[in-house]
């Protein structure tokens, strides 16, 4: 059975607050931390054969006190997790991986949920969500 691995960083940007990250692959948890404090080098061996699938990544447990905010209302301090460093068998992706994904939140309780662009920083509790089908080089060969 050939395999082809997935690896990519997440960071917080403040290890005080207890942000969290669950990495799910199609319906399995692969990951869960409930309190994200140093960099977190996640890797993954994905079965190549034909398929369809789903990687999220789920951040939890922000609060609107992880958001420290002047008297003028600009964010001077804010809790976030950072993914990086995206790489399928070998290849950089990280480019593809952020113009592909969707990010579905509802800042925190505060608005009706939305679909957005994901830049590579998650500000709210919501899920990044990366679709792809394997044989992976077909896919990317379809996507670069």
């Amino acid at each position: 059975m050939e395999t082809v691995k997935i690896s990519f960083d997440i960071e917080t940007s403040d290890a005080e607050c207890p942000l969290g990250v669950e990495i799910w692959l199609d319906d399995t948890v692969l990951l869960s931390n409930n309190h994200v404090q140093e960099k977190i080098s996640f890797s993954h061996d994905i079965n190549d054969d034909d398929g369809e699938h789903k990687l999220q990544i789920v951040m939890l447990g922000k609060t609107s006190d992880h958001t420290k905010v002047d008297e003028a209302g600009n964010i001077v301090k804010d809790a976030t997790l950072q993914i990086s460093n995206v790489v399928i068998d070998d290849l950089d992706v990280n480019q593809l991986f952020l113009e592909k994904c969707v990010y579905t939140h509802d800042f925190n309780g505060t608005q009706p949920k939305i679909e957005d662009t994901f830049h590579g920083v998650a500000g709210c509790n919501g899920t990044i969500s990366f679709e792809f089908t394997t044989p992976i080089y077909l896919w990317l060969l379809e996507n670069m």
